[in-house]
Parts: C-alpha cells; structure tokens; sequence
C-alpha cells in the first residue's frame, strides 16, 4: 500500500507530538539521573558534573526494599486480580440476555472511572480499624496494625484496578473460545470444570497473559494507594520518586530511581511475554 502524502503529513505530526510528549521528557530524566546534587538547591544546575553517585546510591538495602516490596506485592494485586476477573468475564461473555451483558459493561466501565480517592477511602472505612479489620485480621494470622495486614490492604486497594480492567480485557478472549468445545468434551464425559482447564484456560492463555500484564504494570505504577493505605510502612517505588521530587528537591535521584524503575518493568515484562510466548510455540510443534 503506497503511502500518501497527506497519510506522511499525519503520522509525521503524530510521531513529532508522541516524540515531544513522552519521548523528550524522558530524556530529560535520563540526562538528569547523572547529574550531581548539590544539597541546598532544587534540582540540579544545568552545568552540575556528571556522576554514577545517584545510581550506586539505590544499591543500599533500604532502596532495594522500596523494588521488592513494588514488584511482589504487584505481583500478587495481578494474580488475584485475573484470578477474580476470569469467572466476571465467562459470565459477561456467556450471557445471551443482552441488557445483562450491556448492564455489566458499564458497571466495570464505571468503576474504572472511578475516583482513586474513593476507592481508597471505600477501603479503609470497611477493612480498616473502624471497619472489619479486628474479624479479618486474625484469618490472617496478624494484628491489625502489622505489616501483613497493611500489604492485604494496599493489595484490596490495588485489586479494586486491576479486577475491572482485567475483566474487560478477558471479555474478547472468552468470546472468540468456541462453546461447542465444552460441549463437546462434556458429551464425551469430562466432568464441566476438567473441560474448562482442558479447553478454556488453553485457548485464553494468550489474553489471560495481557490482563496479568495491564494489572501488573497499574499495581507497580500505584501512588496514591500504598501512600495512604500502606500507612508510611508499606511504600512503593512511585511514593519514592515523589519523595524524591517534591519533598527532597532532590531531581537527581528521582530521575534515577525512575529510570531503574522503568528498565526493571521493561525486563520483567518482556521476559514474561518472551517465557510464555516459546512455551505456546514449543506446545504448538
């Protein structure tokens, strides 16, 4: 297909705004991550020398707890989150009454629309001290105010995003799984729950993947949630770099801790995709 000129003229413009928007300010974060800091200052000058300082500090053990405590309990908010959303989607996707699916669209639609303040504080007044936390926390072996608890909290605040995007994303995977194949395996005498781990997990292990991801990439990046339910006990790396920012004025440091931050993601997530990706080729053979 030969490009027009007027098609150029369009995506020129949209790769020269994508570039000044996002690529650009990114840059700038890279540049600035090896810059000094020179405490007294807001950010750093733009003739301040060139150091590895701001990224040999984030070897210390009390910075590499900030990533852990990130990328585990993220981990865990996406595993649940998908755990939860796959039964939300077979329902949405399975329902021949259309006001009942259009009904369930929009109410995991508007959850997503929903404040984040207010799905914090929904949290906190119903799991919380004054809510069902002294019944809750002994199932958990815990007090109510231990560190375990709080990680259960920050994860029900994480799951409150990661439950209705990775519903709505698994709604088009199940819908593409031909029903017959279940009824098929159940004709020939597969109990119904053997049938959907033969049948439909397989074939949705592909948008059970991209659900897992998207909820994992909006856990990692949360702010305000492990900020007010983590309780100044659970933090993550984004609570980090806004210490960093605007309490600290410390740019250098923020810029490097976000860097780091961003090259970790990267790597996990393409070395999920990359693990997963050549066991379903290696199935496929």
């Amino acid at each position: 297909m030969k490009l027009t000129r007027g098609a150029a003229l369009v995506i020129g413009l949209v790769v020269a705004v994508y570039a000044t928007l996002l690529v650009f300010p990114l840059l700038r974060v890279f540049e600035d991550s090896f810059r000094e800091f020179i405490p007294g200052r807001i950010g750093s000058d733009v003739n301040a020398p060139f150091t590895l300082a701001n990224y040999a500090e984030l070897l210390r053990a009390s910075y590499v707890s900030f990533f852990w405590d990130t990328f585990r309990i993220g981990f865990i908010a996406a595993f649940f989150a998908v755990l939860l959303a796959f039964p939300i989607a077979y329902f949405v996707a399975r329902r021949r009454s259309d006001w009942l699916r259009r009904a369930t669209f929009g109410f995991l639609i508007t959850l997503m629309f929903l404040s984040g303040l207010v799905r914090v504080y929904a949290i906190e007044l119903s799991f919380g001290p004054v809510g069902f936390a002294r019944d809750i926390a002994p199932l958990l072996g815990a007090q109510m105010g231990s560190r375990v608890y709080i990680e259960f909290m920050v994860i029900l605040g994480l799951l409150h995003y990661g439950v209705p995007m990775s519903a709505l994303v698994l709604v088009g995977t199940i819908q593409n799984v031909n029903p017959r194949l279940i009824e098929a395996a159940q004709a020939l005498g597969a109990a119904r729950w053997k049938s959907h781990l033969a049948i439909t997990l397989p074939l949705s292990a592909r948008g059970l993947l991209s659900a897992f991801l998207i909820s994992f990439t909006l856990s990692i990046s949360a702010f305000v949630i492990p900020m007010i339910l983590g309780r100044g006990r659970v933090m993550f790396v984004s609570n980090l770099i806004y210490n960093r920012f605007s309490e600290l004025g410390n740019f250098p440091s923020g810029s490097a801790v976000a860097v780091v931050m961003l090259v970790i993601s990267l790597l996990v997530i393409y070395t999920v995709s990359r693990a997963t990706s050549r066991r379903w080729e290696g199935g496929g053979r």
